[in-house]
């Protein structure tokens, strides 16, 4: 075995022995209290780190530096703290080192087609190559030809915090629209370039620009951006002239600007490589959303907007696919596992639809695209991915062969037989195939050579019963020499929000886990999408306390089954995987003994006030609300954390350049749980890390990646016992085992 078993005290001693090596004399840094009492409802609450929210407070009417420089001088001491633990941590160089080895081998996405003309079709794709910070835009001409440097980032900015956040070639190819965003903030400007020389035209529109749609001869397009960067519910859907200034671009639709809908996720439009209809669908929550179209013929020959209703004020998704004059509605309405139906504009009353694709019983569709007459539909079997293509009918052309139980997506294009299919799965890095959806015939078109070795490994997916009997399945993976004994250091993980579902996916910072004999869990918790909207629905608003119920069941039934136990057990997770796991944290902090909260929403009760988190109301609730109240202040984490508890040891983080998660829950959290927990801070500390330059992560250069995932993992080794060895020695041990 990988892991060496040590016998009775020399287990104990072992363990002793990490531990004193990595702590520190003093404790945590000391927060001062400063209360306030809120009467919500009737309801006293008292919240004795409410300044640790800073001017961003809604109480605040104008900024404080002096707080704010507070908070700032309260941050930087956490920080040094969290430093002085993490970077003395045994077996940091080992991970720091295998790490940078997977991660150096880059990473490449498939490509988008364009029409390039009499020479050849162009070929746009995304790859970070060795030890790039960021991924760059490249194009070829020619599925084989020379790729060339369209969008490098660090050319843009030396610094490596720059990311390129997005790019939509024009239907011919000839020009480029890209967003670029700094420091992990997600407020993406919009550049356009020509591609034949690369030079940059003089197009610069900022307000976290996003959803391009090209007009079929690239002389303008439609864009989707905030009217004020600072209010996230300024959303304008616009359309712009090449070469014309932005500010004269007229005004398409905007976000509605009073009522209950002025703050749910507003417009967003699409249409398609002929740009007959203009689609918007106006997003009234999480789970439904309205829909009209646009003749755009004839908005750009008058600038007039016919709208035709498609749908309104149902609660129900329905997200559009034009071809040609019809429309192609994926939807819910009546179908929580998703259907397809045939709309036509011209007659778009319910009784006239037709549906295309009936819902499944035993699968979930999660979307469709359009190849050349065929749609290409994308399944949901138990959480792993099938492909079926059809003609417009509906009628079955045959299901796309996939390499084996995973995750995949089909890269289509309207006008082509050509696809390109991204497969991956928790222990196989993704790789690209091209596809002939004609012929069916597959061939390797990219797939990074990482250094691991897939055989060495196992996945099983298991079902177990949640505290109500529901059966939720789980993930696991692990080497398959693995013994149940009940000690294996074990990461167990979920997300259960939002339809957002957990499919097998390669994370490189898995491996060394993996390797040295840890095990990997991932539960499919209620509140996904794993089995449609009913499951959806099903973990939000009231029912949220499924999802925290459905989590400790899965650390339940690894104890049970003896993959392991509470010494050698930890949970992470990010955003609202964040709340999960500070909402297990404190409904059972007997059950782990680690925790990495990530990014995470834990005040439940004003994460309504911060940022953009308005849109989520719709799946959490609102402590405006009286009844909602009732069920946020049963889980909400940070109003939960108890006096003298013994809590496992707890490594939270944040960006403070975040746009959707304000690093104000991170913050007092830490703050709550130091001043609350039994623990010995110098066995069981809790951290805050609050990086300075990066927001929710999305746009971290290698580097920043790189030394997160190795703090992450040596806090976990740590606290669960797990030692790390390198690659080499390991891989040795496995072949004399």
């Amino acid at each position: 075995m990988m892991r060496p078993r040590l016998p009775g005290a020399l287990s104990l001693a072992l363990a002793a022995a990490l531990l004193s090596a990595a702590a520190v004399p003093a404790g945590p840094p000391p927060t001062e209290t400063r209360p306030a009492t809120d009467d919500l409802h009737g309801v006293k609450l008292m919240d004795p780190y409410r300044w640790l929210e800073g001017s961003d407070a809604p109480e605040i009417a104008a900024p404080d530096p002096a707080l704010d420089a507070r908070v700032a001088a309260w941050t930087d001491a956490q920080n040094a703290y969290s430093r002085r633990i993490l970077d003395g941590l045994p077996g940091r160089d080992v991970l720091a080192e295998r790490l940078a080895e997977l991660e150096e081998v880059g990473t490449i996405e498939a490509p988008t087609v364009r029409g390039g003309g009499a020479g050849g079709d162009l070929y746009f794709y995304r790859e970070r190559r060795g030890e790039q910070a960021q991924a760059v835009l490249y194009v070829r001409r020619g599925l084989e030809g020379e790729s060339r440097v369209l969008v490098d980032p660090v050319a843009v900015d030396a610094s490596g915090l720059t990311t390129l956040a997005w790019y939509e070639p024009s239907r011919d190819g000839k020009l480029l629209a890209f967003g670029l965003y700094r420091g992990g903030d997600e407020l993406a400007t919009l550049y356009v370039l020509r591609v034949a020389d690369g030079e940059w035209l003089a197009e610069e529109i900022s307000g976290k620009v996003r959803g391009v749609f090209w007009l079929p001869d690239g002389s303008a397009f439609f864009y989707r951006r905030l009217a004020e960067v600072e209010n996230p519910y300024s959303a304008q859907i616009r359309f712009h002239r090449v070469g014309r200034h932005h500010r004269q671009d007229p005004v398409v639709f905007e976000q509605y600007k009073e009522g209950p809908l002025a703050t749910t996720w507003g417009p967003v439009a699409l249409t398609d490589h002929e740009a007959r209809w203009l689609a918007l669908m106006y997003h009234t929550g999480t789970d439904s959303n309205d829909l009209w179209v646009y003749d755009v013929e004839r908005f750009v020959a008058t600038g007039e907007l016919e709208e035709i209703e498609i749908v309104r004020g149902e609660n129900a998704t329905f997200t559009p696919l034009v071809i040609g004059d019809a429309l192609y509605l994926h939807t819910t309405l009546d179908a929580p596992n998703g259907r397809v139906v045939a709309v036509d504009p011209a007659r778009p009353a319910r009784e006239h639809w037709r549906e295309i694709l009936p819902e499944r019983d035993q699968a979930v569709l999660e979307g469709v695209s359009h190849a050349r007459g065929r749609l290409a539909a994308h399944y949901l079997v138990d959480a792993a991915t099938r492909i079926e293509l059809f003609d417009l009918e509906g009628r079955p052309l045959g299901a796309v062969d996939l390499p084996g139980l995973g995750s995949a997506r089909l890269t289509t294009e309207p006008e082509r037989d050509e696809a390109f299919l991204t497969f991956q799965s928790f222990h196989q890095p993704a790789s690209i195939y091209r596809v002939d959806l004609g012929s069916g015939e597959r061939t390797l078109w990219a797939r990074p050579e990482v250094p691991v070795d897939p055989t060495l490994f196992t996945v099983r997916q298991v079902f177990y019963a949640s505290k109500d009997g529901t059966q939720v399945p789980m993930f696991l993976v692990h080497r398959k020499d693995l013994e149940l004994d009940g000690e294996n250091p074990t990461i167990l993980s979920g997300y259960g929000g939002f339809s957002v579902s957990q499919t097998p996916r390669f994370s490189s910072r898995n491996v060394p886990w993996l390797e040295a004999g840890g095990v990997i869990a991932v539960a499919n918790l209620r509140g996904g999408g794993e089995y449609g909207e009913a499951w959806h629905r099903s973990g939000m608003l009231e029912r949220k306390q499924n999802v925290f119920d459905d989590f400790i069941a899965a650390a339940e039934w690894l104890v049970a089954s003896r993959y392991t136990d509470v010494a050698h057990l930890g949970v992470a997770g990010g955003s609202n995987g964040g709340l999960l796991t500070g909402a297990a944290l404190v409904q059972r902090p007997d059950l782990f003994s680690a925790v990495y909260c990530a990014v995470p929403l834990l005040d439940m009760l004003r994460y309504q006030y911060f940022l953009m988190a308005r849109f989520w109301v719709p799946e959490y609730g609102s402590a405006e609300d009286p009844e909602h109240l009732k069920f946020l202040l049963e889980y909400s984490p940070y109003q939960n954390v108890k006096e003298g508890v013994k809590y496992p040891a707890v490594f939270l983080t944040a960006g403070e350049n975040d746009v959707r998660v304000h690093p104000l829950h991170a913050r007092k959290m830490a703050a709550r749980l130091q001043a609350a927990s039994a623990n010995d801070p110098d066995r069981e500390p809790i951290l805050l890390w609050v990086e300075r330059e990066s927001g929710h992560g999305g746009g971290r250069p290698l580097a920043l990646r790189l030394r997160d995932a190795v703090d992450q993992l040596a806090f976990m080794a740590w606290q669960l016992g797990l030692e790390l060895v390198p690659a080499v020695s390991m891989a040795e041990t496995a072949e004399g085992s």
